[in-house]
């Protein structure tokens, strides 16, 4: 059984757009040559630098909670390998935008090279950008989702929530918790804790 089968049969992954986008995109085109014969495991591998390319039951968890749809426009940080990028696109398709951010040049260039097998650089559909994710990405705000790959210290950057859209999204983990936050007013969140997680830090210039 294909670890997108177990993960559907096991209730992980629910969403029909979501299970399409797991299998129209491939692992294995995210990830190093020395790791591709792996991708079909259901772990973290790393990608180099101290990044992993994260479980797919992580990413199908993380995925149903954001609830990314066509047309929404979604902030990706530390987007690393570009694999969430790249579902992401597929799922927002050509009305929707994402904006993968990546503080490190040769990962974001990594993850971009890898997204860009699927035409969603080209079409403009997924954009890359070398900066620091926690301070969110003024420049194409306010987002309908907002998904960080990587795990922040004690709590949401106020960026992330100001570019927030109300009824928007913010799906990340803090520590070795999945947190989900939706945006109930300018000032309101909605937010619940999904422990038992781990993660890489997210590396910001602080």
């Amino acid at each position: 059984m294909s670890t997108i089968d177990f993960l559907i049969k096991e209730g992980w992954l629910k969403t029909a757009e979501i299970i399409k986008a797991f299998r129209s995109i491939k692992r294995t085109d995210f990830m190093t040559e020395d790791m591709k014969d792996l991708a079909d495991l259901n772990e973290a591998l790393p990608i180099g630098y101290g990044q992993t390319i994260s479980q797919p039951l992580t990413v199908a968890f993380m995925f149903e909670l954001l609830q990314p749809r066509p047309g929404d426009k979604v902030l990706d940080i530390g987007s690393g390998s570009g694999w969430t990028s790249a579902l992401l696109a597929k799922i927002v398709g050509n009305k929707g935008k994402v904006i993968a951010i990546e503080l490190l040049p040769e990962l974001k260039e990594f993850g971009e090279k890898n997204t860009a097998k699927y035409n969603f650089v080209e079409k403009g559909i997924a954009q890359f950008i070398c900066a620091d994710g926690s301070k969110g990405y003024p420049k194409e705000a306010p987002f309908d989702k907002v998904l960080c790959s990587a795990a922040i210290q004690k709590q949401v950057p106020q960026a992330w929530k100001k570019q927030l859209k109300v009824e928007g999204r913010i799906v990340t983990p803090i520590g070795s918790s999945i947190w989900l936050f939706i945006k109930k007013s300018e000032k309101g969140f909605e937010e619940k804790e999904y422990p038992g997680f781990a993660f890489v830090p997210l590396i910001s210039k602080q």
